[in-house]
């Protein structure tokens, strides 16, 4: 597996044990993790919370993240897809788009780059835990 994708999949891991959505997702700059982030909304009682927002802010303040790389474990809703487009993010990687397919044609609308690995720790993760939980998933989502 992907390094990268490795690390937001630890990062899932831990929203997970933490009584969250196992959602992760790292920023990458030069080959390097620059900001991690996992979902919180539950933890932290926000509904702005998502994986890829944590990440982000995370992150800090670098000037251009046009040369970064977003990694997330799961397909990025259009909230944080519009932080994508919002900081010219111009390459997204993720981990699944089976259980969400989230705002992947808004990205490539918005000329960003969506590689989707398909994977099946991803895949699994997510599955059992909506199986699980499938109150709190449809609430995360807007359902």
């Amino acid at each position: 597996m992907d390094e990268f994708l490795e690390a937001a999949l630890q990062e899932a891991k831990k929203s997970s044990a933490q009584g969250g959505i196992p959602i992760g997702s790292v920023l990458v700059n030069d080959g390097k993790i620059i900001g991690r982030g996992h979902n919180q909304r539950v933890q932290k009682d926000d509904p702005m919370a998502h994986a890829e927002i944590d990440c982000l802010r995370n992150a800090g303040r670098i000037g251009s993240y046009k040369g970064t790389v977003l990694y997330s474990t799961l397909m990025p809703c259009y909230l944080c897809g519009g932080a994508v487009v919002q900081f010219e993010i111009k390459k997204v990687i993720v981990g699944e788009s089976r259980t969400f397919e989230g705002s992947e044609e808004f990205m490539k609308q918005h000329g960003v780059e969506v590689i989707n690995l398909d994977n099946n720790k991803c895949i699994t993760l997510m599955q059992d835990f909506i199986e699980k939980n499938d109150d709190l998933w449809f609430e995360d989502i807007g359902k």
